[in-house]
């Protein structure tokens, strides 16, 4: 199983980008674990300023405004 981090303070561009990792996944037939990242200090530790972003493998993929769906895909590619 993989895990995705979507770090940021739960803002609705922060949970539409949790959404659509996790729709992503489901139809690409994946077993993706989404973790939510609130805590400012751990997004900061990432070097993250602006949220949304996406951790995968400790390594910022994105950060700032909602991915696209074509991004998301591309990060999913086993």
């Amino acid at each position: 199983m993989t895990t995705i981090k979507v770090l940021g303070t739960g803002c609705p561009s922060c949970k539409a980008t949790a959404a659509l990792i996790e729709d992503v996944a489901r139809a690409k037939g994946l077993d993706v674990a989404v973790e939510k990242v609130e805590d400012m200090q751990a997004i900061v530790g990432y070097g993250v300023m602006r949220t949304p972003a996406v951790v995968i493998a400790d390594e910022v993929v994105h950060a700032g405004g909602i991915p696209t769906r074509a991004a998301v895909e591309g990060w999913m590619i086993a």
